[in-house]
């Protein structure tokens, strides 16, 4: 018998996770492209700013992909 409440609780885990792993991989991307623009007009404290954001993003994903491969070993 198929339990509609885990299944519909299995789905929305997925498409937080896929939209929660998209969203933080685009902002690692925006912060290393304005790190680099940002670096080019010598603004250096705002090129910092802009790394910081896309590290911590980056880590987030990453950590995203590790939760994942636990949960699934």
């Amino acid at each position: 018998m198929i339990e509609t409440s885990e299944l519909l609780q299995t789905v929305i885990a997925s498409v937080v996770a896929g939209v929660g792993a998209t969203v933080a991989f685009a902002i690692a991307i925006w912060g290393a492209a304005r790190f680099v623009d940002l670096s080019r007009s010598e603004r250096s404290v705002a090129a910092g700013a802009a790394a910081a954001v896309g590290i911590l993003a980056l880590a987030v994903t990453l950590a995203g992909v590790a939760f994942g491969v636990l949960a699934i070993v």
